[in-house]
């Protein structure tokens, strides 16, 4: 059974003023090292509950809700979803956690958010894990995403927004039924009605808008110079065969892992995911 993580909230600041954001914490409050785990697009930070309770032992763990995901306020000007913001927000909860440097995670959008910091001078990463994401972006997998991004279907019941998640998100993995609601109840919410919907601004699909290119990050990485981990799903389609690669030779020339039976993204749930995060990480101690 996995335990349940403190809630807590801090302020960002947007365009047209101050927006709350929430992070679940885990571990002591005063405990170092700091490991940060940022979620997906369309997801949040109870995503990493079995990861964050595998290494709460090690760790004070903060885990946030991206701006417009979870529990975190929705921005007021939609415009204002994208990286700036993202990253705005993220050294703020890292000044706020009090630690000159932090370990990363990020899966998909949390690992771009995670090589955008790494890659600044005086970056406090001190290692980063990037979970089936890279510096190349195909076109078409990020077609195949907003196929999907902003919509705002309702759910009569929890039953009906689980078996929606696990068509959407099949690529998660092999995950069990209890997995599968642990995914699903933090990423919906109830409505008045005794409806369910996504917990999500469907808003954050606007950078999607418009003609959609490959996303080309590689002079980020050639400028990130911290240990670097890549866990790649066998089947992803964000993060492809020769993208891979080409991250183990170039920039901070990154250890890589393939997880079989996986495509965007590993769930980061199974034992042995776990297992393969915590020996990098626990490496640097």
């Amino acid at each position: 059974m996995v335990s349940e993580p403190k809630e807590r909230g801090y302020l960002g600041l947007n365009a047209k003023g101050f927006h709350r954001l929430v992070y679940w914490e885990w571990g002591e409050a005063r405990q170092a090292p700091v490991l940060l785990c940022a979620h997906g697009l369309t997801r949040q930070g109870r995503d990493f509950d079995a990861l964050a309770a595998a290494l709460a032992p090690h760790y004070r763990i903060a885990c946030p809700d991206i701006v417009g995901r979870g529990r975190s306020d929705w921005l007021v000007d939609k415009a204002g979803y994208g990286y700036p913001q993202y990253c705005a927000d993220m050294a703020a909860l890292i000044a706020r956690l009090g630690s000159e440097t932090v370990d990363w995670l990020g899966t998909s959008m949390g690992g771009l958010i995670g090589m955008m910091l790494a890659a600044q001078p005086k970056s406090p990463i001190r290692r980063l894990v990037l979970n089936d994401i890279g510096p190349l972006v195909p076109k078409s997998g990020v077609e195949r995403l907003a196929q999907y991004v902003g919509k705002d279907p309702r759910f009569p019941s929890l039953a009906a927004a689980i078996a929606y998640m696990r068509e959407v998100a099949a690529p998660f993995g092999a995950l069990s039924e209890a997995e599968w609601r642990q995914l699903t109840v933090h990423g919906v919410r109830e409505e008045r009605d005794g409806s369910w919907r996504l917990a999500y601004d469907p808003a954050i699909a606007a950078p999607f808008q418009g003609e959609i290119k490959d996303v080309d990050l590689w002079g980020l990485w050639d400028r990130i110079r911290c240990p670097t981990l890549v866990l790649r799903g066998a089947a992803s389609d964000l993060l492809l065969p020769e993208t891979a690669a080409e991250m183990q030779r170039r920039g901070p020339k990154a250890k890589l892992v393939e997880i079989p039976g996986c495509g965007h993204a590993p769930a980061l749930m199974a034992a042995e995911q776990i297992a393969i995060v915590r020996e990098f990480l626990l490496d640097a101690k």
